[in-house]
Formats: C-alpha cells, structure tokens, sequence
C-alpha cells in the first residue's frame, strides 16, 4: 500500500509473474504468428507462377531474400510455442518468459523486414516507377512508429519504478488535487 492507501502494482510471486507474462505472451505471438504464416505461405507461391521467371535479377534477388527474412521470422515467431514445450515443468518458467520475450521481438524484427522487402518487391513488379523506395521508406517509417516508437514511449513517460510514487495532479489553485 501506499502512503495515501491506495494499491499499486500486483501483489505476485515470480512465478505468478511469470505464468501471467506468458499468458500476455502468447496471445501477442498468436497474432504475429498468424500474419507472418499467412504471408511466407503466400511467398511461397510465387515462384511457381509463370510471371516469376520474366522478372529481373534484381526483382529475383529480393524474392529470395523476402522468402528466407519470411522463414526466419516464422521460426522466431512459433520458437516461443517450442521452447514453452520442450521446458515445461522444469520450474525455469521466470527464464523461459525472458527468452520467448527475445525471439519474440527477434522475430518482429524479421517480420519488419519481411514484410519491408515484400512491400518493395511488389510495388517493384507493379509500378516499375523511381517512387518506389520513398513509398517503402515511408511505410517502414509508419511501422517503425507503430511497432517501436509509440511504445517505447509509453514505456518512457508511463511507467514507474518499483517504489516510486505518483505525483499527484495539481488543482487550479495550485494545491495537491485528488486523483
């Protein structure tokens, strides 16, 4: 409890931590998980359409590179499911949430590019216009705020330390106000 009686934080062991972290966890991989599945399968495809043999090296190139960036982020992405298994009830659930949690984020980094290099890839193919790498710059610029900038600002300015106290807002007449 705090000075002014109110609760702050959860009252939980490390393990109740951690079984709720992983909870958190794997629904935010679910989803993820679903896009990048459904856009590797996708990819996959394309190599056996009569189209993918007229394209440039170049364009070719990108394919590949878009296909293997698309692997490595599924293998980052269902990692977590994995690893959950293969050390479930050995009492290291505190470890395995800090891992997943890095595959997780090593595997939204995957899908960034994946999703990058596919976007380049078909505005390449569609447009053959010199535009192309703007437009791309400006949707990574628009994922990069979504996905990292606006929470990691929210981690900045919205989070306290473990023992801080809130600062209580000020009522116009300048005295401590009730929250």
């Amino acid at each position: 409890m705090t000075e002014d009686g109110r609760r702050r934080g959860r009252n939980e062991t490390e393990e109740e931590r951690a079984d709720r972290m992983w909870g958190e966890l794997i629904q935010e991989v679910r989803v993820a998980q679903t896009g990048v599945q459904i856009l590797f399968g996708f990819l996959l495809t394309v190599v056996f359409t009569p189209k993918y043999s007229q394209l440039p090296a170049t364009d070719q190139a990108i394919y590949i590179g878009t296909v293997v960036l698309g692997a490595c982020a599924t293998g980052a992405l269902i990692g977590p499911v994995s690893l959950h298994r293969l050390v479930a009830g050995r009492r290291v659930k505190p470890q395995a949430v800090r891992l997943a949690s890095r595959m997780t984020l090593v595997g939204l980094l995957l899908l960034l590019a994946t999703m990058t290099s596919s976007l380049l890839l078909i505005l390449r193919v569609a447009t053959h216009d010199g535009y192309v790498p703007y437009l791309v710059s400006a949707v990574v610029a628009w994922y990069l705020v979504c996905w990292y900038g606006l929470p990691l600002w929210a981690r900045r300015w919205h989070t306290t330390e473990p023992g801080d106290r809130p600062v209580p807002p000020k009522t116009e007449d300048g005295g401590p106000g009730r929250r």
